[in-house]
Formats: structure tokens, sequence, C-alpha cells
């Protein structure tokens, strides 16, 4: 299983000659190295509602016809516009054919807006287990720290863990590395830092605070294999 690291918090599964984006947040996003003509997700899996998450989600669904994991909100509201969805919900899980998915709690907030600055409410927001080729990666979307991440840990046991760092919005480093240990996973990858001056953090320095030193930073477009 290949995985890579785009910026903000899109993340690429590749396992068995598929492709899995979580939250493509592309256009906008000055820290991706990706375009959105040269991205062909067979599925993308997203965590909540917000923009910066949701991303280009649309454009990319219709254009490779991909399958787009999500709350039933959110799935609602993207099947309204042709996209063709698979609604789930947190502590639910689903086999599908290029692995399973199942969504954990976060602690945050999950809305899209509009250009007309409409607010649309779109569910609870999640984290992302995916499992597939006898490996877990864990996708925390934005959230808080809460002690249930030991609960995951646990249940699940984590390969690779995207913890968001920046602050402000989500957990900072301190909480994040916190949250590292509760989960136990094997290698620790911040994301969720630096796009917007709010959340701007050195990663490397959230490295140095795990007490596991199993953290690693990852450029955009970068890839490690597990």
């Amino acid at each position: 299983m290949r995985i890579s690291y785009h910026g903000h918090s899109v993340v690429q599964i590749h396992t068995n000659g598929k492709t899995i984006m979580i939250d493509p947040f592309i256009t906008g996003n000055q820290l991706t190295d990706l375009k959105v003509d040269d991205v062909k997700p067979d599925a993308i899996i997203l965590s909540h509602g917000h923009n910066d998450h949701v991303g280009d989600t649309v454009e990319l669904a219709k254009k490779n016809n991909a399958l787009v994991i999500a709350n039933a909100e959110i799935s609602d509201f993207l099947s309204w516009q042709g996209v063709n969805t698979h609604a789930m919900h947190i502590g639910g899980a689903y086999q599908f054919e290029f692995g399973k998915v199942k969504l954990t709690q976060a602690f945050h907030g999950s809305s899209f807006t509009t250009e007309n600055n409409e607010i649309i409410y779109c569910g609870m927001p999640a984290g992302i287990l995916f499992m597939n080729e006898g490996k877990t990666v864990y996708h925390a979307g934005d959230t808080a720290l809460f002690s249930d991440m030991k609960l995951i840990g646990e249940r699940h046991p984590i390969d690779v863990a995207f913890l968001p760092i920046g602050d402000n919005f989500t957990m900072g480093p301190e909480d994040a590395a916190y949250a590292a240990k509760l989960l136990n996973a094997k290698t620790i990858v911040p994301m969720h830092f630096n796009t917007f001056p709010p959340i701007k953090q050195d990663p490397y320095q959230f490295i140095e605070m795990l007490e596991a030193k199993n953290g690693k930073v990852l450029a955009p477009g970068e890839v490690i294999e597990i």
C-alpha cells in the first residue's frame, strides 16, 4: 500500500490498483502539489463538510465516475449535485471492493458554505479508518483531542495515523502529541498546518514531541509504503 500526502488534509491511498482520496482540497490550496486535471480517484472519502475538505469533490467525482463516501448528510447534499455517493455514519463500517472504511467520531464542526453565503448543515464530523492488505490507515479529520482515541487504537491497530496539528481550529501540537500516545500508531504524520495564517506550525517541532519517536513529516507529494 502506497500513501501520499498533498498538503492541508489531502491524502491519497494507492492499493490493489485503486486510488482513494481523502478530503481533496486542491483548488485554493497553495500547499498542494496536485492539479485537478491530473488526479483520477476511484473513490473519495470525506471527513466532514467544510469547504477546505470537500474541496474539488464534485468535479473529481463526476470526471472520474468516483464513488464518494461520507456521512448521510454530506452524501445527500452531493447526490443532489449528481454525484455517486455511499452514505455512512459514525461507528459504521462497510467493506468496499477496494477496502474497508469505518468512520470514527471527531470533535469539530461540519458545514458547507455556498457561493451565495448560505451555510449548509453537513452532519457530524468524522475520522476515517481505511483498512486493506492487512494494513490500517487512520485519518483523524479535523478534531480536538479526545480520550477515546485510545479505544480506536486498541480496537484497530494503526499503521499510519494522520493527525491535525494546526491549533486554532483543531488540536495543536501538544494535544496531537498526546493523541499519538493514545493511538499507539506505528507512524504519525502531521497534517492541517501552514495552509492559513491561524494554523501556522513547525511540523518538525511536533515530531520532536512524540515520545515514541515515530513521526514523519511528509512534503506535498511524498509517498510512504506500508
